[in-house]
């Protein structure tokens, strides 16, 4: 029994809610909010939501906790975005580095043997990478603004943007900084950097230095990206623009966009990005369209992608579920993505994981529903139900955009977020496989039928 609650597959779910415990017990602390009594539950949804990177706030950040309560929440934020890093991008690793397809199967067991792979260099490069982007990201935020970022401002807002935790110390996010070009683009550029993935950002760091300095290096028959990144990047880029297209024409059609074009434009562009998982804003999510909403929840369930600090299904879950209905659509036997075709194996987790995932997302939105306007007609209730949905999808990615309910939660709508904040921060795959962990194999088969479908 002690064997299985330490297995590999445990030792994440004990470093998460280990670490959350923690950081609730010293954010419970009067020290760590002068300003005003925090409840365990608030302490706790607090210390889970930095924890999972997540940004869901019950109360103001900035203005609540004291510079310990602060240090904690960023110190949460730091260990739940390297965590979940290093955890994942090791998988990934595992099952990608130096094989063919036949050896996929057997990958684990091939590169425990593999000399040139270093655990510890590996983990080197994984903080060596967060620390340049976030140090260059707090420099940039400090000098574009040294008024409203202070040096302290900029490293925690730094942070929170490459973690994808979307903590602000301002009650309006980044309101203030609508329009601005400038900081913009440093939070779109850690956001996306962040929802990556470090196997991507390492490669591509790889790439850009080949090609800038060894011109000549490239052996030839190799492909001079690899499968995973390819995807990675191109299904990023595609989700980005298409909401960027959509929540600039919805906003603009309702008459909610400013006149200045370009700000309107920033406000479409930081929308799409934050909505990856990050969870800053520039504009009041509360005051936009049910249209951009509507495709914004899509992108939050979406996520971002594998290894990185982004919660959700991830890119490329999406876009083998998008390579399995055009197959079905096409008559063809494979899904085939690029240059390769997913096995039966892959495509059996793809279709768990959304379905794992749905479900979670259904079941909190059905809670929360429920205890908010179960006695309520539809008439009366209008509107309650798309922010009950949006709440929960939130949550479960770990985007941390609110339409402004979170804070009117009560204590069992609360526990209901952090239940999905945390399976959503580990993963539902991940958890399903760690209970399936504890359960004895079934050693005989049943007879088969089959049933008429559609």
């Amino acid at each position: 029994m002690r064997t299985k609650v330490f297995s590999p597959y445990w030792m994440p779910v004990w470093f998460f809610a280990g670490a959350i415990l923690v950081g609730a017990l010293i954010l419970h602390l009067d020290v760590s909010h002068p300003g005003g009594p925090l409840s365990f539950v608030d302490a706790l949804f607090t210390a889970t939501s930095a924890m999972c990177v997540t940004g869901l706030a019950v109360v103001d950040t900035g203005s609540y906790f004291s510079t310990l309560g602060l240090d904690v929440i960023l110190v949460l934020i730091q260990l739940g975005g390297l965590g979940i890093m290093t955890f994942t991008t090791l998988v990934i690793h595992l099952l990608g580095h130096h094989v063919s397809l036949t050896d996929r199967l057997a990958v684990g067991q091939s590169l425990l043997h593999d000399p040139s792979f270093s655990l510890p260099r590996f983990l080197m490069r994984v903080v060596v990478w967060a620390f340049s982007f976030e140090a260059l990201g707090a420099i940039c935020l400090w000098f574009m603004d040294p008024v409203g970022f202070s040096p302290y401002s900029a490293v925690f807002h730094s942070v929170s943007a490459f973690c994808n935790a979307g903590f602000s110390l301002y009650p309006d996010s980044l309101t203030r900084w609508a329009g601005d070009g400038g900081v913009n683009m440093v939070f779109i550029v850690l956001i996306t950097a962040g929802g990556l993935g470090f196997y991507v950002l390492n490669e591509c760091g790889i790439l850009i230095w080949n090609a800038l300095f060894k011109r000549g290096g490239r052996r030839s028959g190799r492909p001079r990206m690899s499968w995973h990144t390819s995807i990675v990047l191109k299904t990023t880029l595609t989700l980005v623009v298409a909401g960027t297209v959509v929540i600039f024409v919805a906003e603009g059609a309702a008459g909610n966009a400013p006149d200045n074009f370009l700000e309107h434009f920033w406000n479409a562009l930081f929308q799409s990005v934050t909505c990856r998982t990050a969870g800053f804003n520039t504009v009041d999510i509360g005051g936009m369209t049910n249209v951009s909403l509507a495709f914004m929840m899509v992108l939050m369930f979406i996520g971002g992608s594998p290894g990185s600090c982004a919660g959700g299904i991830k890119t490329t879950t999406f876009r083998a579920l998008v390579g399995f209905v055009w197959a079905e659509f096409r008559g063809w036997e494979q899904v085939r993505i690029g240059r390769f075709a997913l096995d039966q194996k892959a495509m059996n987790k793809v279709v768990s994981l959304v379905t794992m995932s749905l479900l979670l997302v259904g079941v909190g939105t059905m809670i929360l529903t429920s205890l908010e306007s179960g006695d309520s007609s539809y008439l009366m209730a209008r509107g309650e139900f798309i922010a009950d949905m949006f709440e929960s999808i939130s949550a479960f990615a770990t985007v941390g955009l609110s339409t402004g309910m979170t804070p009117l939660l009560d204590n069992f709508e609360r526990v209901t977020l952090i239940v999905l904040m945390f399976v959503g921060r580990l993963g539902p795959i991940w958890m399903l496989s760690a209970l399936q962990s504890w359960q004895t194999e079934r050693r005989f088969k049943v007879p088969t039928a089959t049933l008429p479908f559609g």
